[in-house]
């Protein structure tokens, strides 16, 4: 009896034994059932990518906004034009006739197409217009660029989320201008950075808020080389805009108080520099030693150039961004002689992926575009590989350069 007990025993400690390790087993795969979001939530997680739309100067003003359905009074002071209509009538004259009021998509033309390809979480602006029917120019300035506010449609349609103002036309309308300016960006529901009411408002950054991928920062400064009043600095209790007084260590220590002000874990840092003349490839030593300096810090992560109406020279230090200059992606130059050999018809659409933890740049996608009869439309071969050889050319000495990335679209590739 004891011998058949012992056997009857171990019989069913095995047939137990065997069906936990089957039940233990199915575990996995039974949580995985009863909880279908698990892989969902990983696939979120598994990239921490996140792609920003770049570009540089934005100017709706003057003959842009005569041809849209609310165009401001014509009535200008510039030295030699004062009607905004004749920047209108430069451009018919070299490509034909631009019929009136154009639709809200008809200025971005090929841009809204890259942009729906692309698909970036971010879209940033350098707005150098001013948002107003303010009639109080800044007189002795000599130019003055406004967009009838009922106009604001125009960046509606391309979805912009973040339009940096620290430049040389925000205040070309005066105080009650910016103010106006301000108020329609917020009822648009466009962020803003580099100007405000106050100086803590104009050095605030603009938050964009990606939920699992984080959040980006953008902070927006210009200097006075990019032909800024310093009078149009903002102070304590007076409107303007960000203004930097030059390259130094201090200005640098300055800068980073700011970002720790408000950086979380996994931000990513655009910092926005209205800088240099509007003609000249050149980067000054003293540009990079400061932008160096930003990320050596480890400030910024993307530094967003601008002022040139021409591209320039691009860099990627430590693993971080550097346009030195992103030139005009919209402008009413057509017809306007002077300065052809910088092509300040052609621009760039910038697609910059940066790793939401480190900041360091993944890729960066450029789709070439050309200002005709006021629309972005697509460049010639022979206009590609124009931009492509400057782009190599200003790049050799920056550690860069470019390759084709199919219809017509640019690849940086870096040391």
């Amino acid at each position: 009896m004891r011998k058949n007990y012992t056997a009857w025993h171990k019989s069913l400690l095995y047939g137990f034994a065997g069906s936990f390790i089957l039940i233990f087993l199915s575990i996995p795969l039974y949580a995985g059932e009863m909880n279908p979001k698990k892989e969902e939530r990983k696939k979120e997680g598994e990239s921490s990518a996140v792609t920003l739309f770049l570009t540089g100067d934005v100017m709706s003003g003057r003959g842009i906004d005569q041809v849209l359905s609310h165009p401001s009074h014509p009535r200008i002071y510039e030295p030699y034009v004062r009607d905004a209509r004749t920047y209108t009538a430069l451009a018919e004259e070299v490509n034909g006739p631009i019929s009136r009021p154009v639709e809200w998509d008809y200025i971005w033309g090929i841009a809204l197409r890259e942009l729906a390809r692309e698909k970036p979480d971010v879209r940033i602006i350098n707005l150098e217009t001013a948002l107003t029917k303010s009639n109080e120019y800044w007189q002795g300035k000599g130019i003055n660029y406004r967009m009838h506010p009922e106009n604001i449609p125009l960046l509606r349609v391309a979805n912009i989320d973040v339009a940096v103002l620290a430049n040389n036309h925000i205040l070309d309308w005066g105080y009650s201008g910016l103010k106006e300016s301000l108020e329609t960006l917020g009822k648009a529901g466009i962020s803003h950075a580099g100007a405000g009411m106050d100086l803590d408002e104009a050095e605030k950054p603009a938050i964009v808020d990606l939920g699992n991928k984080g959040r980006v920062l953008v902070f927006s400064y210009a200097m006075e080389s990019s032909g800024v009043p310093s009078s149009w600095a903002a102070k304590e209790k007076q409107s303007g805009l960000s203004l930097l007084n030059d390259f130094s260590a201090k200005t640098i220590d300055e800068i980073e108080k700011k970002v720790k002000e408000v950086r979380e874990k996994g931000d990513v840092v655009v910092l926005s520099l209205h800088w240099g003349g509007n003609w000249g490839y050149p980067v000054l030593k003293s540009e990079r030693t400061f932008v160096h300096g930003l990320v050596d810090k480890g400030i910024a992560d993307i530094i967003h150039g601008h002022s040139s109406h021409h591209i320039k020279g691009i860099e990627v230090y430590k693993g971080k961004l550097i346009l030195y200059g992103c030139g005009d992606l919209i402008n009413d130059y057509e017809g306007i002689g002077g300065y052809e050999e910088f092509r300040g018809d052609l621009g760039l659409m910038y697609f910059a992926t940066a790793d939401q933890a480190t900041g360091r740049l993944l890729s960066l996608k450029m789709k070439p575009v050309m200002m005709r009869n006021f629309s972005l439309k697509e460049v010639s071969r022979k206009d590609f590989n124009w931009l492509k050889n400057v782009l190599n050319r200003e790049g050799t000495p920056l550690g860069t350069r470019v390759e084709e990335d199919g219809d017509k679209g640019l690849l940086l590739k870096w040391e």
